[in-house]
């Protein structure tokens, strides 16, 4: 649809065939594929320093001159950098994929919703690299240390135990956290709306506080690994951007009060 303003001011929209919103999807969808085969294409080629860099938190909190990364079959490795290269590809086209996402609904749109959707699009990216960037800088190293604090002596335990990780594993464990944290980021955006649209009101989120907290604790032991310690980690930062949300939403319900 095109919007058109009358000599009134009154805002009215043109409606389009669904032959012309197919061609307009296709469009989109093209020029979203194309960032992500981009950024994969990118990404491939500097799939070693990626590596670097997310191993980085893991080496740091190695104490062993002889700790390695280990794969146990021929294409592990060559299979671990392609999904590395897939992924880091996809996160680097998100910000394309929402403009994309904005320029197809855009036509469809009021001014006045044009000027909330945009900034919502802006910070879906914003919140997700937020929340990526949270699971790096904090959870990977205070967790890496955790869990290596278990390595033992021979004279601790008879036999040592040492950490083996295998690159597969390590980079799968790494990329689920970061994806759970990048899309659990996204909780105040969804709160912000609902509260923009009248479906939720900001009284309605302070009386089920306690029930959120619950929600939270599940939803974070679903995206994380089964320990304690990333469920905490995750529910802790949740429950704050919840917090968040209700003052934003006390904000928009007295702007439009």
């Amino acid at each position: 649809m095109n919007e058109i303003t009358t000599n009134e001011g009154i805002e009215i929209l043109e409606k389009k065939p669904i032959f012309e919103h197919l061609k307009e999807f296709k469009k989109r969808l093209i020029y979203s594929i194309i960032a992500i085969i981009a950024g994969f294409v990118i990404s491939y080629n500097y799939s070693e320093e990626i590596y670097k860099f997310l191993i980085k938190p893991l080496a740091e909190n190695s104490n062993r001159e002889d700790s390695k990364m280990i794969y146990t079959s021929l294409t592990e490795a060559f299979t671990t950098y392609l999904k590395l290269s897939i992924f880091t590809g996809f996160i680097m086209a998100f910000p394309v994929i929402a403009y994309q996402i904005y320029a197809f609904i855009s036509p469809g749109l009021y001014k006045k919703e044009k000027k909330f959707i945009l900034p919502v699009l802006i910070f879906c990216p914003l919140m997700f690299f937020l929340g990526a960037a949270f699971v790096y800088y904090f959870l990977f190293p205070t967790a890496w240390d955790f869990f290596m604090s278990f390595e033992t002596t021979k004279e601790q335990t008879g036999l040592p135990i040492k950490l083996e990780a295998r690159v597969a594993d390590y980079l799968s464990l790494v990329m689920s956290l970061i994806i759970a944290f990048g899309i659990s980021f996204q909780l105040p955006i969804i709160l912000v709306l609902l509260c923009k649209f009248g479906i939720l009101t900001s009284d309605y989120l302070k009386k089920h506080r306690k029930y959120v907290l619950v929600l939270i604790l599940i939803i974070a032991g679903i995206l994380t690994p089964p320990d304690i310690f990333s469920q905490i980690a995750l529910s802790i930062p949740l429950y704050f951007l919840y917090e968040i949300s209700i003052i934003i939403g006390q904000k928009i319900e007295k702007k439009h009060a």
